[in-house]
């Protein structure tokens, strides 16, 4: 893979797709739904939120009553994946299990 920034190729994505079970993409953006009960999706969306800011790249994310869903792509490589969805990806999943989140199939 290249620079965090520049569109990965198809051959590129499937790899990365691979790296991060449990994401799906759907078109040029990657998702992931996970369960927990409402309050404590909300410390797991301030801890992501907290980390998305020192990365520097930010996921769009969908807090329900049971559910908090995650949608990256990188808006400023043309709304393209790229390495850093893949990466704040695996720092998600590693959020979701520090606060015992399970993943969720809708």
């Amino acid at each position: 893979m290249s620079d965090e920034k520049t569109p990965l190729s198809e051959e590129e994505i499937e790899a990365a797709l691979g790296e991060v079970p449990g994401w799906r993409r759907d078109g040029n953006e990657i998702t992931r739904t996970y369960g927990i009960r409402y309050h404590g999706g909300v410390a797991m969306v301030v801890h992501v939120a907290d980390v998305e800011r020192l990365v520097g790249h930010h996921a769009d994310i969908d807090l329900r009553w049971g559910t908090v869903r995650f949608g990256i792509t990188t808006h400023d490589a043309g709304h393209r994946l790229t390495a850093a969805d893949f990466d704040l990806a695996r720092r998600i999943d590693e959020i979701a299990t520090a606060h015992q989140a399970e993943p969720f199939d809708a």
